[in-house]
């Protein structure tokens, strides 16, 4: 079991849980006030560096996706009341995305923000663009996530001599290869169990994208005359052998059992959702693909960055008064074999209801795309199972971790 030497559980959870229906019956109720999702899709993802969208930049992904988004769902464009875009490195973030989002047909009177919480960007769009539908401030709103990993890296983090004498505040700006190895060293996670779990999410996907699973989330775009559909970070017939023969990523960092085998996948990609109250969705006949519940944001340890799904998991159920079993799917971010092991046996969920379909390690983790990606990835597969619930998690850069509950309302059968 994890000990509290290494996370503080916030005293304020009881008092958020009141903000949101309690329970699975209150959950799965439904109500004209409810923030619903009527359209999730993302982008195929490029492998960075060597794939099909490493020239691209974030403006040229976002400018295609909301012109698909626009045309496919039919929506007036003048009518969405704000858009909100998850990224993290691009310069000039939010002048890029109004750039792109003008370009794309949205009128000069839809603003626009954009949010930087790491890897949870996608799902922080989320999650703004729900409270402000929530609050009644807006009634239409789009919410993206992307990253260019290709064109910007992860910067090298500078903090000056004087914050840098501060243990946790040297630790959260140490590279995201440091923190994997910290939690396979404090946890005793051996190279073995990170190399099983790596395997589970390979094979998933693999065997997913050779059955044409990921279509049904993947809306094509056409980037200077080639069309992209398929992500090109899957590499099938990963083997366990294969796995185990590769060197340490980070030899300079005990224990040095993270490899390119077992940590997520660095890529380039875009994911979108549209939300609106249910009530607007109605009079639109906007076809209904999903619930926004709730969604919950934790801190641990800065150099045990990754386990922090441990606690953001918990946090958000006891919010929304569910339990672990009532929960059809999860999507928990891969970041590293190391962390994800851990979370999933010190959360206790099956094996078989998380990343069903693989995950980052396979299918790669765009940063500022990933929270974004998760919430359409998870829909989807509830579509296809004809179940409920979903919840998504993430850790994040610098000792932080989110989550977040959706219910699946689309219909069984019906086209996404």
């Amino acid at each position: 079991m994890l000990s509290r030497k290494f996370i503080s559980f916030p005293s304020s959870i009881r008092a958020m849980s009141t903000r949101t229906s309690r329970g699975l019956a209150a959950v799965l109720e439904k109500h004209p006030d409810d923030v619903v999702i009527t359209f999730a899709k993302r982008t195929a993802i490029g492998r960075a560096k060597k794939g099909q969208l490493k020239d691209v930049p974030v403006d040229e992904m976002l400018y295609h996706l909301f012109k698909e988004t626009i045309s496919r769902t039919k929506i007036n464009p003048a009518m969405v009341d704000d858009i909100c875009v998850g990224t993290c490195h691009p310069p000039s973030p939010l002048y890029v995305s109004r750039a792109a989002a003008l370009a794309a047909g949205f009128p000069h009177s839809v603003p626009i923000s954009t949010v930087n919480r790491l890897c949870s960007s996608g799902l922080m769009s989320i999650r703004n663009i729900a409270q402000g539908i929530k609050s009644g401030e807006i009634t239409l709103g789009i919410a993206a996530g992307t990253d260019s990993m290709s064109l910007n890296p992860r910067p090298t983090p500078e903090i000056s001599a004087i914050v840098a004498e501060n243990a946790e505040a040297h630790d959260c700006v140490q590279p995201m290869g440091w923190t994997s190895e910290m939690v396979a060293e404090v946890f005793k996670v051996s190279r073995e169990k990170q190399d099983h779990y790596a395997l589970i999410s390979h094979t998933r996907a693999s065997e997913a994208s050779a059955k044409g699973v990921f279509a049904d989330e993947i809306i094509p775009i056409t980037v200077r005359g080639a069309t992209i559909s398929v992500d090109d970070t899957i590499r099938p017939g990963v083997t366990a052998e294969g796995l185990a023969a590769l060197k340490s990523a980070f030899p300079q960092w005990t224990p040095s059992t993270t490899t390119a085998g077992n940590a997520s996948g660095v890529g380039d990609g875009a994911a979108i959702c549209v939300l609106t109250t249910r009530a607007n969705a109605e009079k639109e006949g906007m076809e209904i693909i999903g619930k926004y519940v709730t969604s919950a944001v934790v801190s641990v340890e800065p150099k045990i960055m990754g386990i922090s799904p441990v606690v953001a998991v918990p946090k958000v159920l006891e919010m929304a008064g569910l339990s672990k079993d009532d929960i059809d799917v999860y999507e928990i971010n891969e970041a590293f074999a190391s962390q994800f092991a851990y979370c999933v046996e010190e959360l206790g969920i099956p094996i078989e209801k998380i990343n069903p379909n693989g995950g980052a390690i396979a299918i790669s983790h765009p940063l500022g795309m990933t929270g974004t990606r998760q919430v359409v990835t998870g829909l989807a597969e509830l579509k296809r199972k004809d179940k409920q619930l979903l919840v998504t998690s993430m850790c994040v850069g610098s000792g932080m971790g989110a989550a977040g509950i959706f219910v699946n309302e689309a219909r069984h059968g019906a086209k996404l």
